[in-house]
């Protein structure tokens, strides 16, 4: 699976703004994702929606996450009932609540983390029925800082 890191996201790291750490409070989704073309420069939902990008479906929070050796990975990931439509090129990942954790907070507020465009599966054309996504068993797992 390859992945392109957001540059704010990147900051987001090293600020402490963004945390990948199962026991941060902080919650951490994925999202599917068509209509959009990566720019590395955004940091917010937001941007990707205001770009033009259609988020057709997101998880849930997501779990087992792990940062050994800078390397991200979780457990894998199902979209429940994707409504049916046009193949789906690309999954984002953004840190949907505060670094503090709570509740969500708003798409202007929600930080980008990486954009997968190249992974098997990808793209996926929906049928209504779920999608899951079984992250890369490799050595970058699903990104690596």
């Amino acid at each position: 699976m390859a992945s392109l890191l957001f540059n704010p996201g990147r900051e987001g790291y090293l600020s402490g703004e963004i945390v990948w750490k199962a026991t941060s409070g902080s919650t951490i989704k994925a999202a599917l994702v068509r209509g959009y073309t990566f720019n590395a420069t955004h940091k917010f939902v937001s941007d990707v929606t205001g770009a033009g990008g259609t988020l057709v479906a997101t998880s849930a929070a997501l779990d087992s996450l792990t940062n050994t050796d800078g390397i991200a990975d979780a457990g894998d990931v199902t979209f429940t009932s994707v409504p049916a439509g046009a193949a789906i090129p690309a999954i984002i990942l953004f840190q949907s609540s505060a670094v503090t954790g709570g509740a969500d907070v708003a798409a202007t507020a929600q930080r980008l983390i990486a954009y997968i465009d190249t992974a098997t599966g990808l793209p996926v054309t929906p049928n209504g029925q779920n999608i899951t996504v079984a992250w890369d068993n490799g050595s970058n797992r699903i990104f690596k800082l």
